[in-house]
């Protein structure tokens, strides 16, 4: 959206205050994305539709015609992505501890700057509701705050604006964020090394996304509590903690915020950022102590697997009812 001009803005509000030059109604479809634009000028119609995926164009027609069309089935999805479903927890932790750091530090270190920049932009700029800078104004600057504060404040900027990059997570800018800052903020305070650093972020990011592959590209639940776990499994990872600790860390984390809902982008993603990353800093001091939720607890089942895959079914079945009630109400 950077090639949008301060004029098409000003107009696009103006044009928004006229009730009748725009109308949205939620689509009957058994796609989770799935958009159809008409606009009409001059006596001409154009429509032009999408599925799957943002840049999934599969029709495009002018008065009638079609200019442009593919196939599709709007009720399967070949993402054609790579298959993640070998990922676990256990492996994860074995790569993060093994893999070359040749192959993975560029990635990483553009993670690190891009998203420490942006949090920084977020925590010196009014933008939003300015989550992280008022996190830090009444509860302090000890590192569990500024975990929280940071990760709220790249939101803050991204949400409201900012034209910074970052490196996202599962398709998500929020989650790419939340994966990582927390980590580096931890990092900073703990003194660790950088490749100490990079094999925490290597480890955060893949659990997020070992979280996401079950739920899926766009759900009625808040990736932020996948990002957000991944993130205290990170900082678990940070401190030494044992592949049990780690395991409470995430089930810890589950048991606790996985009924937050997602709706849609916008400023108060940041605080929904903050309490997850608040959720997973507890989860990961639990897990410290040796304390986790047991089997029967809710949704914890007996191994972590088995309670992110409780997650999944909730987030990918479960909630098909809620996402549609949530767009019927963002419409009205």
């Amino acid at each position: 959206l950077t090639g949008v001009t301060e004029a098409a803005i000003e107009l696009t509000k103006k044009l928004l205050e006229d009730r009748d030059f725009c109308e949205v109604r939620v689509m009957n479809s058994p796609a989770n994305l799935h958009v159809r634009i008409i606009g009409m000028r001059d006596g001409h119609e154009a429509k032009v539709e999408l599925i799957h995926q943002h840049t999934n164009l599969v029709r495009i027609e002018k008065d009638g015609l079609a200019l442009y069309e593919k196939p599709y089935q709007p009720g399967s999805f070949d993402e054609s992505m790579t298959d993640r479903g070998c990922l676990n927890v256990l492996d994860i932790l074995a790569f993060a501890d093994e893999v070359q750091m040749e192959d993975i530090q560029e990635l990483i270190d553009r993670q690190i700057e891009y998203n420490e920049r942006i949090a920084q932009e977020g925590m010196q700029k009014e933008y939003g509701v300015s989550v992280g800078a008022n996190l830090v104004k009444y509860y302090g600057n000890d590192v569990q705050v500024r975990a929280r504060a940071m990760a709220a404040a790249g939101s803050d900027a991204r949400m409201s604006g900012c034209l910074y990059p970052v490196v996202i997570n599962s398709g998500s800018g929020n989650q790419g964020i939340t994966v990582s800052v927390p980590v580096i903020e931890y990092a900073k305070e703990m003194g660790v090394s950088h490749e100490k650093l990079v094999r925490a972020l290597v480890f955060s990011n893949l659990i997020a996304i070992h979280q996401k592959t079950g739920i899926g590209r766009l759900s009625a639940y808040c990736g932020a509590v996948s990002a957000a776990c991944g993130a205290g499994a990170g900082i678990t990872y940070l401190s030494g903690g044992s592949y049990e600790q780690i395991c409470a860390t995430i089930t810890n984390t589950l048991a606790n915020v996985s009924g937050m809902i997602c709706d849609g982008a916008k400023p108060s993603c940041a605080a929904k950022i903050a309490t997850a990353v608040d959720a997973a800093i507890m989860a990961h001091c639990l897990s410290m102590e040796a304390e986790e939720f047991q089997p029967g607890d809710g949704i914890v089942k007996d191994t972590v697997e088995n309670t992110i895959e409780s997650v999944c079914e909730i987030a990918s079945q479960g909630m098909n009812v809620t996402d549609a009630k949530i767009l019927e109400i963002m419409v009205r």
